[in-house]
């Protein structure tokens, strides 16, 4: 069963589309299934996937509001081997139409449970602003994966997105959590961009991942040829950086499936002494039971 990352921010140009392509491209890469939700009517990671936004038979709006079948919206032929359910502008009106349906907010993770068993990784690119879209996408989310840039009204931003990712927890999706803070654009000149990296380490600890993405040209030039970077120039200190942090949260995740697992395991060790000792126990009332049913027949 796929993991599902919505990458969201509500500050814009932080590289949310970038880190979407890019990570979705260095996870395919490494032999996994991966799908990538374009929910941003902007359409740019369609772009940046080699898929023309203007040329869509049928694309994420479809499904959202005349309840198309979601696997005639997955495009198989990408620019960076993995599946894209695309977007383009006909997304704008469909935030106003969705507001005439019950269980709104449950419209894409509905659609995402029929294909949730092909893939490994599934990630969703959210506009830049917290609208009925972004909703959609967190209720269909395991876990967010919010890319920030090391300025300092960056971190404002932080805090707001965390605040909402809390009430949607209580209020729609009580299992989403942070997946990880990703440090993009930095800028190893720049001291605000040291210090505001420090400052969110020394705040979120283990949230932020290890890996930086530098600002990079070749990051900023791929998107224009339909390309993700990798695919682009490989040799870039760009796609090198998100072929780590494709690492990194393959380790991550295979650490946090071993503690799972041995959770689990503990778990069971732990019912089959309580069954044990039940049992016994048991044998034990049985065993005295019998015993004086036997005296009282003796005394008799």
């Amino acid at each position: 069963m796929a993991k599902i990352i919505a990458i969201a921010n509500q500050k814009g140009g932080v590289g949310k589309t970038t880190t979407c392509v890019n990570l979705a491209a260095s996870l395919a890469a490494m032999q996994k299934r991966v799908l990538l939700v374009d929910c941003d009517p902007q359409g740019n990671a369609t772009m940046a996937s080699g898929i023309n936004k203007f040329n869509l038979k049928c694309s994420i709006c479809q499904v959202l509001i005349d309840g198309a079948d979601i696997h005639d919206a997955i495009l198989t032929e990408t620019n960076g081997a993995f599946h894209l359910i695309p977007a383009n502008e006909e997304l704008t009106a469909a935030e106003v139409k969705l507001l005439d349906y019950l269980v709104r907010e449950f419209r894409l993770r509905n659609a995402l449970a029929e294909i949730r068993d092909n893939y490994d990784y599934i990630f969703i690119d959210c506009p830049p602003s917290l609208n009925l879209l972004t909703v959609n996408a967190m209720c269909a989310a395991d876990s967010i994966l919010v890319p920030l840039q090391c300025e300092y009204f960056a971190l404002e931003g932080l805090t707001l997105l965390i605040d909402t990712v809390d009430q949607l927890a209580r209020a729609v999706n009580p299992d989403l959590k942070i997946e990880g803070i990703l440090r993009t654009m930095f800028d190893s000149r720049n001291r605000l961009s040291t210090d505001v990296s420090q400052d969110l380490k020394n705040s979120f600890g283990d949230l932020v991942y290890k890996t930086i993405i530098p600002r990079n040209v070749r990051l900023a030039e791929a998107p224009s040829f339909g390309k993700p970077a990798m695919y682009y120039d490989k040799s870039s200190i760009g796609a090198k950086a998100y072929l780590a942090l494709a690492g990194e949260m393959l380790e991550k995740d295979l650490q946090e499936a071993k503690l799972a697992n041995n959770t689990q395991a503990l778990e069971g060790a732990t019912d089959r002494t309580s069954n044990t000792g039940a049992n016994t126990g048991t044998n034990t009332v049985a065993s005295a039971g019998a015993n004086t049913a036997v005296t009282t027949a003796v005394e008799r």
